[in-house]
């Protein structure tokens, strides 16, 4: 089949249509059959791509977490599976903990930066996060650069890698626990360029940062105390300054985490997180997580209104 000349997100969504889609669902937790963490999600085309970690961890296990899973959707609601499409076996620098990660898009290369246990402490730290690369957001990806981009020997707590690509073209990398750092990067996506800076205006900070923007202001959102709650500040430029707006989400439901994603998709607004409320065939928790979507509303001042969690999820109808 030979496609027309269109921007590439659009043509991975053409060959997307015409494979067979998993039967809807959209009620909270969004996906059932496995468990599923720390959600990242993508709009490229008319496309989401949905990035989670992989809980496997057996009741009251601690987390146990080796590989990144992706799926897809056309509407928020049918979601169609592509497996685990990265592994921390791809990174010769790590070990294990498939943490928290993110995808984004750049001429017409799709990056993801995910965060590991390094396999050389003395060099790294404990932590590290890299990136691989791929000419589809649903890979293959490889290791971008064959080591670490960030290490706990740069910032402690190198861990919840967010990036965002600014209006200027210049991309930004956000990240860390208990404090938040930020760098530039370079056009390469796969080195910093300048250095690193701590992030000030973000009360009780904990993990997790997500960046975005709407209209002429920047939101960074992240988990506070624990516990975990989502709270967020606002700033007019992405270098701040960051003026704190307060609690954004409650803690999620069983779960001492909840760890966000926001995206604007045909129009409406999604805050993607998860909780523990899986049950059956087996029990969730803190370690055995599941991807849940709530929809996100703005005041008239730009702020956000308090995200509500629901089991009816995108069932319901946006207001």
């Amino acid at each position: 089949m030979r496609l027309p000349s269109l921007h590439k997100c659009h043509v991975f969504a053409a060959i997307l249509a015409l494979g067979a889609a998993a039967p809807s669902h959209a009620a909270n937790p969004i996906i059932t059959d496995v468990f599923t963490a720390d959600p990242a999600a993508m709009v490229c085309g008319d496309t989401v791509y949905l990035y989670t970690g992989h809980d496997e961890a057996k009741p009251k296990q601690g987390y146990f977490m080796q590989d990144w899973l992706c799926y897809s959707s056309k509407d928020m609601k049918t979601w169609t599976s592509h497996g685990a499409i990265l592994s921390v076996k791809d990174f010769p620098w790590a070990t294990s903990d498939a943490w928290a990660s993110q995808v984004i898009e750049r001429a017409g290369k799709f990056y993801w930066y995910i965060n590991a246990v390094t396999s050389d402490h003395a060099k790294y730290g404990n932590r590290a996060i890299g990136v691989a690369v791929s000419d589809s957001p649903t890979g293959p990806f490889k290791d971008a650069i064959g080591a670490p981009l960030v290490t706990d020997k740069m910032t402690f707590g190198a861990i919840d890698p967010t990036v965002i690509i600014d209006d200027d073209g210049q991309a930004y990398l956000f990240w860390g626990n208990p404090r938040c750092y930020y760098a530039k990067l370079k056009p390469n996506m796969i080195e910093l360029d300048g250095d690193i800076q701590p992030v000030d205006g973000l009360p009780d900070y904990t993990e997790a940062p997500w960046v975005h923007k709407r209209g002429n202001i920047y939101y960074l959102s992240y988990s506070t105390g624990f516990p975990e709650k989502t709270s967020y500040s606002t700033a007019p430029k992405i270098t701040g300054p960051w003026t704190p707006r307060g609690l954004l989400a409650e803690g999620a439901f069983n779960s001492s985490t909840i760890h966000q994603a926001i995206i604007e998709f045909k129009g409406q607004w999604y805050f993607v997180y998860h909780n523990g409320a899986i049950q059956r065939p087996s029990p969730g928790g803190s370690s055995r997580r599941s991807v849940c979507i709530d929809y996100l509303y703005y005041n008239p001042d730009g702020t956000m209104k308090r995200v509500v969690q629901t089991t009816e999820g995108l069932d319901l109808p946006p207001q």
